[in-house]
């Protein structure tokens, strides 16, 4: 029995990396060919699609999966991560690592109620690796912007265009604020304005102070104005919503490091009892009143620990 389950987990995994490989390739492949063909159409075609002509040529199975339910939420996610895999890819992924650990601790224990639990916190790793990203890149994003808006206004008062202090910020500063406005900047050589090309990244930039200077951008297009003065004052804003973000970041550790530590300490103890002593609860698997209290704690953790995020994160 034990044979041939790890027969077909070997079977598994190795189809599933192959398949993964051969769909990252073409992909990369097919992505660089299509972008290539894009970006020379649209130079020549002027603002009418010039908006469009840096989004990659998605895929047949891409096109599939944009069909699905919550298909385009994750897409956004992985975009707002920065991680470079594709929604597919990503999805291939999950689903590898959760049929490995449900075959390895299946063939292990022979437990399917297990397994499954095994398989459901596998598969949910993934999708914290996202938003454990996203959240770093928002962050990071975040300490940059006062930076680039300072750059931007300076190079507006020493005479250069708003595309050339776009050009400026691309070359000057890391990711994620030099590739966001480096893409803006190619999109703007393509025959876009560049006040629509900063504006198009609103849905890759999930934050309220890029907000704000794309209005002050907007407004300022359309209107006209001192932007040089208003991004100053935007900067000095933003760099004080920081110092109060940090504020409440240190006042509200003890509350974080607490749920995490409740969340945590019962399923340590947990496994540490079922490892060191065998036997000793298997009663939660095997008895269904044992698996429905099990399951009963198991979702009162997860709502007790998004209860306490709700009470530490403070909006600022």
């Amino acid at each position: 029995m034990t044979a041939t389950l790890l027969l077909i987990f070997v079977a598994v995994f190795l189809g599933t990396f192959s398949l993964f490989s051969v769909l990252t390739r073409a992909r990369h492949s097919n992505r660089l060919r299509h972008r290539l063909r894009k970006m020379g159409d649209g130079a020549s075609s002027g603002t009418a699609d010039s908006k469009h002509v840096l989004l990659p040529e998605t895929t047949a199975a891409e096109r599939f999966l944009a069909r699905l339910p919550l298909a385009a939420f994750l897409k956004r996610q992985v975009s707002l991560s920065g991680v470079n895999i594709s929604t597919l890819g990503f999805l291939l992924v999950t689903g590898s690592i959760s049929a490995l650990g449900f075959i390895v601790l299946f063939a292990w224990k022979e437990n399917v109620f297990l397994s499954l639990l095994a398989a459901l916190a596998l598969a949910a790793s993934p999708f914290a690796y996202l938003d454990y990203r996203r959240k770093k890149r928002l962050k990071l994003f975040a300490e940059q912007l006062p930076d680039a808006l300072v750059m931007v206004a300076r190079s507006l008062r020493a005479g250069h265009s708003l595309a050339a202090a776009v050009e400026l910020i691309s070359l000057e500063l890391p990711e994620p604020s030099g590739g966001y406005f480096k893409l803006a900047y190619e999109q703007q050589k393509l025959g876009v304005r560049i006040a629509d090309s900063l504006i198009s990244l609103r849905e890759r930039v999930d934050s309220q102070d890029f907000n704000f200077f794309l209005t002050v951008v907007r407004i300022n297009s359309e209107s006209g104005g001192n932007l040089s003065e208003i991004l100053d004052k935007l900067a000095e804003t933003i760099r004080s919503r920081l110092q109060i973000r940090r504020q409440v970041d240190v006042i509200t550790a003890e509350g974080r490091i607490s749920g995490y530590v409740l969340v945590a300490l019962p399923v340590v103890m947990f496994a540490g009892l079922y490892l060191l002593r065998p036997g000793y609860l298997d009663v939660f698997f095997t008895q269904r009143l044992c698996q429905l209290i099990l399951g009963a704690a198991v979702l009162g953790q997860v709502v007790g620990f998004f209860i306490i995020r709700k009470i530490v994160n403070i909006a600022i």
